[in-house]
């Protein structure tokens, strides 16, 4: 049986913290509580569980707050957990089995994720498969009976346990708030970060956090080391921006951008948003169309689902259409994510 150090990050989560702890604790052999500056009962609550725990002074950096968590574990593998994540009691017996038979040529253990939904999360999917569980020290092998070479990717194995992830609110000013620092100070956002980035506005943002980051995403539409698919997403955000603070001109300049590109469910969305504002209801209902039936989406996955589907109903109902109006109510209501 493999030996487990739980390594987490923690600050002010006296609401969640002993539910997840309650639910894993019994199954792994060391505890690591990393506080980043807690104000409330945290670390009273984690040290019923541990006494080791640390405190680390944050500097807006997630990934070097968990990599102080990871250096403190002394066993075999590392189980990185969050505070708003539940093992129920199926999940719990998963978990014990893989600890049990998990063989000692595995680095990387995947675990689903599930329940991102319910929460107002940047993701498109109910459940998938991450990274939760790491062999602390790797052992490198040479392979190959000829020609041989050093095996440098990691053995995944994909298992079925699923983790709930049972937030009690949405990050979205959290998140939002660190992308504008990172602007601010002159930071590069990577790809993934930039696609995140236009995602979490999508899915959670207000007006104003459109207006913040159109500047943002204006430039990035004029860099040449973005990728296609970066500049599409990024007028995507610059057009709605533009349709909030209604720039007509730039609205349609970016629009066109994302148009010419082959669309997205998005930007059929704000043109038919652009046209229901305008009372041009017959063009609104084909923009809302298209976004529905005939293009897919990239960052928001309801700009191809129940949100273009609400938008035709509104026009038919503003069109006095009122049974056209309740059919596209009832898909709307039906449709979920597959």
């Amino acid at each position: 049986m493999i030996t487990i150090s739980l390594c987490m990050i923690v600050k002010n989560e006296e609401k969640l913290l002993a539910r997840c702890l309650d639910s894993v604790a019994d199954l792994i052999d060391e505890i690591i509580i990393v506080d980043t500056g807690s104000t409330d009962r945290t670390k009273e609550i984690a040290a019923r569980y541990t006494d080791k725990i640390y405190d680390f002074v944050w500097i807006q950096d997630f990934a070097a707050a968990r990599n102080f968590a990871f250096s403190k574990a002394t066993k075999e593998y590392i189980y990185s957990a969050d505070a708003d994540e539940v093992l129920d009691e199926e999940n719990r017996a998963a978990f014990l089995q893989l600890k049990r038979a998990l063989l000692p040529e595995i680095d990387i253990v995947q675990m689903y994720y599930a329940n991102q939904l319910s929460f107002g999360t940047i993701y498109n999917y109910d459940k998938e498969l991450r990274p939760k569980l790491f062999k602390r020290l790797r052992t490198f092998t040479w392979a190959e009976p000829i020609h041989e070479q050093v095996i440098l990717e990691p053995v995944i194995y994909d298992s079925d346990v699923t983790i709930m992830h049972m937030p009690e609110n949405n990050h979205k000013d959290r998140d939002l708030a660190s992308f504008a620092r990172m602007v601010e100070a002159g930071q590069r956002l990577s790809k993934r970060l930039h696609n995140i980035y236009a995602k979490e506005l999508f899915v959670a943002g207000e007006d104003q956090d459109f207006l913040k980051a159109s500047t943002f995403f204006e430039s990035s539409c004029l860099d040449i080391e973005r990728s296609l698919e970066e500049t599409k997403e990024a007028a995507c955000v610059v057009a709605r921006a533009a349709r909030i603070a209604k720039d007509t001109a730039k609205f349609f300049k970016y629009a066109l951008k994302v148009v010419a590109c082959e669309g997205c469910a998005e930007i059929c969305c704000e043109l038919g948003q652009y046209y229901l504002e305008q009372q041009d209801y017959d063009e609104a209902i084909i923009w809302f169309y298209n976004g529905a039936y005939e293009t897919e989406s990239i960052l928001n996955i309801h700009s191809s689902g129940d949100i273009p589907l609400r938008g035709l109903a509104e026009c038919y109902r503003l069109e006095g259409n009122e049974e056209q109006a309740a059919e596209y109510e009832k898909l709307a209501e039906a449709w979920k994510i597959e």
